[in-house]
């Protein structure tokens, strides 16, 4: 892999909290080495407050996010991906479109913060979790040496990034 700037996409049910969350993390953190972005099976249409909360708490980028369907990115015309993360497990065991580009995938699941209930801090601690999650993650993507891997040992890199603490497993018998 050369040291061009790599195209990456978060995909989620909704698009509305976690993939949110990779999104902008990626776009300050790998900035001028990625291009991210995210969507979603069956996306909300909107962004879950709480996770606008914890970017800005964090000092992340909050702004230019709208929860959008993943068949933006199957598209004529749309970004040629060369990663596509999945961080939810309902949308890992769906059956994605045809990207653009022949990324390479790995399912990077995490809990659902927007699922938590109980009171307001509780919500945010579930949200800090995710981001906290999703930044580690993040970092090792960024660490890696892309122009000495080639595609067998990255895939294997971005698995076992997605195993990492946090992580949620697959079902027994369901496909990435």
């Amino acid at each position: 892999m050369s040291d061009r700037i790599f195209n990456a996409l978060f995909l989620c049910t909704g698009n509305s909290a976690r993939s949110i969350l990779a999104e902008s993390i990626l776009r300050k953190d790998g900035a001028g080495r990625f291009n991210a972005f995210s969507a979603g099976s069956h996306p909300k249409g909107e962004i879950n407050p709480l996770a606008i909360k914890t970017l800005a708490n964090y000092e992340y980028p909050t702004d230019g996010f709208r929860s959008k369907n993943w068949e933006e990115f199957a598209a004529p015309g749309s970004p040629n991906l060369d990663f596509v993360f999945t961080v939810c497990d309902n949308a890992a065991g769906e059956a994605c479109p045809i990207w653009p580009g022949q990324p390479m995938t790995a399912h990077w699941g995490i809990e659902d913060p927007a699922a938590v209930e109980g009171t307001d801090i509780e919500k945010q601690r579930a949200f800090n979790l995710a981001f906290r999650y999703l930044k580690n993650r993040i970092s090792l993507l960024l660490a890696l040496p892309m122009h000495r891997l080639d595609k067998l040992a990255l895939s294997k890199k971005l698995e076992e990034i997605g195993e990492t603490e946090g992580a949620t497993h697959l079902a027994q018998g369901e496909v990435k």
